[in-house]
């Protein structure tokens, strides 16, 4: 894309549109409350549609990254501004540009200091997004930190009152641990590399360097060394995923926060440590990938089974849908661990490229499902204030739009075919099944777990006898439906036609295995 001649850097607009935004609506009137639910949709559609144009204009068939922006930043320590893409990013990036829009539509209900709200909220889109483009580590390691911040003030000031300053202190100090291990990597990496003598932070130089790096730092093998940076990114990501059983801030943080920052949490925020996994730890650690690929696959399933049993033991009908998460994102996390595996033995990557590929579709695929499940457990809290499943019954006959919404989702969470959290699980189980036989098979059960927490939730809202509590409720309305009705109709499309987006991934993550 060029203006009078000249590249328009892409990456950057994409990226930083939404802080624009954020300082456009800090600077309203605090009583304006019409111009800054206006000026938070504007600015965070502006960045959808140059992810469309992103997507629409990437090369599948060059490998590598694109739209490669680079610019001297922090010469002192040989850190720049440098941003590209490649298929994974430019999906991610298009999940993240869809998902904050219809966020800011389910907030337009938003009374309390709606200002300063959506500030935030625009705010948490540019840490996302940057972390997404990001190719330097410092520039990765800050928008990582960006995206901490305001998503700790929505849960603070804005969630539910019971346990919300509970939930997002623990969340704070959850990422936060992870982001000092984060940062100890980085740190020894650059030091490792030569430190102010010719150190750097480009990973795509780290990448080239690293794996076969040998000698000492300050007299400590680098054998030594590499242990401890491995842990730290792997404990660091495996804490964002969340992989259990560091899993427990989630519930929480997903409960409390508001209804679009849970949307957000589920479908971005957890994606951010899986992307970790695949943009850091496989390229830099492939041995050490390997070596403790079946210790990943452990967690994974474990995160599977005790998800789904955590999430069929709740009344709260928000919790049931964060723990389903867990046991969702333990798929993704056992296809990174099939093509972890694949690392030191080629002779399965056949299988680890189907594992991965469909590891990343489930990241889009629970980016669609979870944003949209959590957006109407937020439509029946606003109207009845409760969560407790056990209050709700017969609300389709009252609700009968919101019945029939709330039937495609959960089927869409549940793994329906014809949907799109269908093909991303069944690609992982195809391709974990030769490599991991006896954990894929246990990870099966739940699946059938997730089914019944699922027909838990729809008999428990929707069918039994009407409370008369609930007589009078008012069905969906346009603004509420507008909020799910895209992320349905890409749960369709990708069900029906992976074909759409699967090319686009597959290009990317062929070059994990060289």
């Amino acid at each position: 894309m060029t203006l009078f001649g000249q590249p328009i850097p892409i990456l950057t607009l994409i990226t930083f549109i939404p802080l624009l935004g954020a300082g456009f609506i800090a600077l309203t009137p605090r009583d304006s409350v019409r111009l800054q639910r206006g000026l938070a949709l504007a600015f965070s559609l502006i960045p959808l549609a140059l992810s469309i144009w992103l997507w629409l204009n990437f090369d599948r068939s060059r490998p590598g990254f694109q739209f490669v922006e680079r610019a001297v930043w922090f010469p002192q320590v040989n850190a720049s501004y440098f941003l590209g893409v490649d298929g994974l990013s430019v999906m991610l990036i298009f999940l993240t540009a869809l998902l904050t829009p219809l966020g800011v539509l389910v907030s337009f209900n938003i009374t309390q200091d709606p200002r300063t709200y959506f500030a935030l909220f625009l705010a948490l889109e540019t840490g996302i997004l940057g972390v997404f483009v990001s190719l330097d580590l410092v520039l990765f390691f800050l928008f990582w930190e960006l995206g901490l911040v305001p998503m700790y003030f929505l849960i603070n000031n804005w969630g539910a009152p019971e346990r919300r300053h509970y939930a997002a202190l623990k969340f704070i100090l959850y990422t936060m641990a992870g982001s000092l291990g984060l940062l100890l990597g980085i740190q020894l990496i650059w030091a490792a590399l030569g430190g102010t003598q010719g150190g750097t932070f480009d990973l795509l130089e780290i990448s080239r360097h690293w794996p076969a790096l040998q000698g000492t730092l300050a007299g400590v093998p680098m054998e030594v060394v590499k242990a401890i940076v491995f842990w730290a990114f792997v404990i660091a990501f495996a804490i964002k995923v969340p992989v259990w059983p560091f899993h427990t801030w989630l519930p929480d943080a997903h409960t409390e926060a508001p209804t679009a920052g849970s949307m957000i949490l589920a479908g971005i925020l957890l994606k951010l440590g899986a992307y970790g996994f695949l943009r850091i730890v496989f390229p830099l650690f492939p041995a050490e990938s390997a070596r403790f690929a079946v210790a990943l696959a452990l967690l994974a399933t474990a995160a599977i089974v005790l998800g789904s049993y955590a999430a069929l033991g709740q009344r709260d009908f928000k919790r049931l849908v964060a723990y389903s998460s867990v046991n969702h994102m333990g798929f993704v996390v056992l296809g990174i661990a099939v093509a972890g595996y694949a690392l030191g033995n080629p002779a399965v990557r056949d299988h680890a490229l189907m594992a991965v590929n469909g590891a990343a579709l489930q990241l889009f695929a629970h980016g669609l499902s979870s944003a949209a499940m959590f957006a109407l457990v937020g439509v029946v809290y606003d109207r009845t204030h409760t969560r407790d499943l056990e209050a709700y019954g017969g609300l389709w006959a009252r609700m009968p739009r919101y019945g029939g919404v709330l039937i495609y989702c959960a089927m869409a969470s549940v793994g329906l075919p014809g949907l799109a959290g269908f093909v991303a699980e069944y690609m992982v189980v195809q391709g974990a099944w030769p490599v991991f036989t006896a954990l894929t098979a246990i990870s099966m059960l739940g699946l059938l777990i997730t089914g019944a927490f699922i027909t838990k939730a729809i008999q428990k809202v929707l069918h039994g006898p009407l409370n008369p509590q609930w007589a009078r409720l008012p069905d969906m309305g346009g603004r509420e439906l507008l909020a799910v009705a895209p992320l349905m109709a890409f749960m369709l499309l990708t069900g029906l036609w992976p074909a759409w987006i699967v090319p686009t991934l597959d290009a990317a993550l062929r070059g994990l295995f060289g």
